[in-house]
């Protein structure tokens, strides 16, 4: 009998983090919940920030439990969301509390950065998705504000660089996560020089990129002593944490489109190489960096962040499950959204955002929790239907199973008004694909498997998965003629 393994993963989200073990037996993944904290964006002076230090007493109390599992952890991974980013001084200390990627700082940035570089210009390097949200509109607003943190910086990390740093005292640049900045050169896959100029960022502070999959070195001496974990190394998996859903993907060959489902989602291929053409610039299409050098050629939608804000809108606090069902009994296409308007990003008051944006465009609002629901999950459906059309086109081709991984796939009404709009197969599972993503990573870093379709078999073997057939297509076929004049 085989030796098993077992690994541990951190996956902070923008929700909630959470530390899990991973045990890795006879072909088949189990996984222990060791710790979950909550997450969020802390307001102060109508600023957003992140703060990451609680994040990482959390991670650290959770390690501590993991040192006395029977099964002897030997390695970490650590994902996180994408975007956001810590810098730190030439003696190696944290700059300021990094901020949340929904602050204000990036009103207007993108107008100027194209005075900088043309637009056309920016894609044709990066070839990622324009979002107001990307670091380089951050880091843009930083160098016109004269910030002495960016102007005394010696290192940039993301941020699960920046937790690889608290880990192992090594600074490091992840090549997935740093994808998302828009300040990455899509064909050499180095960071892009002339962009970073043109902003006002030295590229001095950047480091050179590695690969999911490599072991960075043993976590601190103070972390040994203070974990009871040994010298036990840290491993990169794709450290956006997209990234490392696609690996979990359980797909059992190439041709496949999938829905990482969760506050965003991101809807796409994993490509063998970067499109970033001028219909894919028209479409708004990203080329993020994956795993074993494939592309994330995917969009980011919305996704459950509009139910998120409008559960936090209601008057009394209903669980996402109770939710779920209100909006199964209400009224079908009464209101629809378009899901990826900038007033739906970060407003006071989601409710009052989709009111506003249902009288603007002569609908009845909804005035009932199920019925707000209801009206994100269609309206995010139709979204959907819209980007699996444009990744056909894309790709002159047809993709019969769209596969849906991650928290979202719990959304069982979701689920099944995707199989309806898109007309697709829908195959949803396993739940924790980043988490699992991120372990399949380790295990190949360290030399327990040999291959990204090793980890997606093991992924098939381990996990339940569930399908969706379509129904009612020819209704969601004039939704969709409706859905569409929202969004001119």
């Amino acid at each position: 009998m085989a030796k098993p393994h077992a690994y541990i993963a951190v996956d902070l989200g923008a929700e909630s983090g959470r530390v899990v073990k991973g045990t890795l037996a006879e072909g088949k993944l189990s996984l222990e919940d060791v710790g979950r904290f909550p997450n969020g964006m802390v307001a102060v002076h109508e600023h957003y920030y992140w703060n990451l230090l609680r994040l990482y007493e959390e991670i650290v109390k959770a390690f501590k439990q993991c040192s006395v599992a029977k099964v002897p952890c030997e390695s970490i991974g650590v994902d996180t969301w994408g975007v956001d980013f810590a810098l730190l001084s030439e003696d190696e200390k944290l700059m300021g509390q990094p901020m949340a990627y929904r602050d204000s700082r990036t009103d207007g940035m993108m107008d100027k950065l194209f005075k900088l570089v043309p637009k056309e210009k920016v894609y044709e390097k990066t070839g990622i998705q324009f979002m107001k949200i990307n670091t380089i509109y951050h880091l843009l607003a930083l160098a016109r504000a004269k910030s002495p943190a960016l102007k005394n910086a010696k290192y940039f990390m993301m941020v699960p660089d920046f937790f690889n740093y608290l880990f192992t005292g090594k600074i490091t640049n992840e090549y997935t996560d740093a994808t998302t900045t828009q300040c990455v050169n899509v064909k050499t896959r180095k960071w892009d020089k002339d962009i970073l100029k043109a902003i006002g960022v030295d590229p001095a502070i950047m480091q050179d990129f590695i690969e999911p999959g490599t072991v960075i070195g043993p976590i601190t001496k103070e972390l040994q002593n203070e974990t009871g974990l040994g010298a036990i190394p840290v491993v990169a998996p794709g450290t956006h944490d997209t990234a490392s859903a696609v690996v979990a993907v359980p797909a059992e060959d190439k041709k496949f489109a999938y829905i990482s489902s969760g506050t965003w989602s991101l809807m796409g291929i994993e490509a063998d190489k970067p499109m970033a053409t001028e219909k894919a610039f028209k479409y708004n299409f990203t080329n993020e960096g994956g795993v074993f050098g494939t592309i994330r050629f995917l969009k980011n939608i919305m996704g459950l962040w509009l139910v998120q804000r409008c559960r936090a809108a209601f008057d009394k606090e209903i669980d996402y499950g109770t939710l779920t069902q209100m909006a199964a009994k209400a009224p079908a296409f009464v209101s629809l959204i378009d899901p990826d308007r900038e007033t739906f990003l970060n407003p006071a008051s989601m409710t009052q955002a989709i009111t506003e944006f249902c009288k603007k465009t002569k609908q009845p609002a909804p005035t009932a929790e199920g019925a707000f629901v209801r009206c994100c999950l269609e309206s995010l459906a139709l979204q959907y239907r819209l980007v699996m059309r444009q990744l056909e086109e894309l790709y002159e081709t047809t993709f019969d199973t769209l596969h849906i991984v991650g928290g979202g796939t719990q959304n069982k009404l979701l689920n099944q008004l995707t199989a309806d709009a898109t007309g697709k197969k829908v195959v949803t599972g396993p739940i924790e694909a980043t988490i699992i993503g991120n372990i399949m990573m380790q295990a190949i870093g360290l030399g327990h498997l040999s291959s990204l379709n090793e980890a997606r078999q093991v992924v098939r073997q381990s996990f339940e998965l569930e399908t969706y057939t379509p129904q009612d297509t020819k209704r969601w076929d004039e939704q969709f003629e409706r859905f569409m004049k929202l969004k001119t």
